[in-house]
């Protein structure tokens, strides 16, 4: 398929559920309208996922349901047929012993949720530390057409007029207490003043690091590392990664013609330049298995 020519509505793979005529089809259709879908949606226009990794228990990512219908925005938009759903959340912050343990078990809770579903496109909602890079393990082995969206930074933290770096601070401040510098009452205080906002760590941890990875290596629109969660144009971008996504479903410009030798070569570089997160290293190696 060359870049200028287009998929037929006949050759989409949610075609294979939904534009049957016979018993299968019946029951494919008759189960997605019980919720008040209405049947011109299956009339061939592409069906796009939106794998979402909100969960409460992974602060970084707990404003996402807010971010998943940004891009159900931009899907209909383009005249796409958004379909949410859910897999495995790996919060840094919560999760015992360690987050790191899950990766590859959340990205085969995203490889197989998109090759076992009517899906043509998929947009991966991604925050805190693995699930950026769990996202991309599953969603490159699926092959399908792919846009990443990262959840965004949170705002700085400021307590009385010195700025706390999420992580960092907590760390300098501990040792503080234990130092007997800072008094407990304050350093509970601090607390409270650290993380001031929905986002994942805004310095240059994992998170960070990921999030610049995805738009280094080209899966992520332009913005998508820097934005602040709260910042109005994160929603704009959700919208536009999904009016994108349907048009490359369209064109089949799928993930493997993406994550090309040259575009792992540009992350390598941008992660030299930014002095990311030493973690990013491990995970692209496998992003790139």
């Amino acid at each position: 398929m060359t870049s200028n020519s287009r998929k037929k509505p006949s050759e989409l793979r949610s075609q294979q559920w939904f534009g049957r005529q016979d018993r299968d089809g019946f029951a494919y259709r008759s189960w997605v309208k019980g919720k008040g879908v209405p049947h011109d949606q299956f009339d061939g226009r592409p069906v796009i996922g939106i794998c979402n990794t909100f969960s409460e228990l992974t602060p970084c990512n707990s404003h996402f349901r807010t971010l998943a219908e940004q891009v159900k925005i931009g899907v209909y938009e383009a005249g796409g047929f958004p379909l949410e759903f859910p897999v495995m959340s790996l919060g840094e912050t919560l999760l015992r012993p360690t987050a790191m343990l899950y990766r590859n078990l959340a990205s085969m809770d995203v490889e197989e949720s998109i090759r076992g579903n009517p899906i043509d496109g998929v947009v991966l909602l991604m925050g805190c530390d693995k699930t950026t890079p769990s996202l991309l393990m599953g969603a490159s082995s699926a092959g399908l057409p792919t846009i990443g969206v990262s959840g965004g930074p949170m705002l700085n933290g400021k307590w009385r007029g010195q700025e706390l770096g999420s992580g960092t601070g907590v760390w300098s401040m501990s040792e503080q207490v234990r130092a007997g510098t800072l008094k407990l009452q304050d350093f509970f205080e601090a607390e409270s003043c650290m993380h001031r906002s929905h986002g994942h760590c805004m310095t240059m941890g994992t998170a960070s690091t990921m999030a610049s990875m995805v738009e280094a290596l080209g899966i992520g629109l332009p913005g998508n590392a820097t934005y602040p969660a709260v910042d109005g144009r994160r929603n704009v971008l959700a919208r536009e990664a999904g009016r994108r996504i349907v048009e490359m479903v369209h064109t089949d410009q799928t993930i493997s013609k993406v994550l090309t030798k040259e575009a792992f070569e540009n992350a390598i570089r941008t992660l030299a330049a930014i002095g990311g997160s030493t973690n990013a290293v491990i995970h692209l190696i496998a992003i790139a298995g």
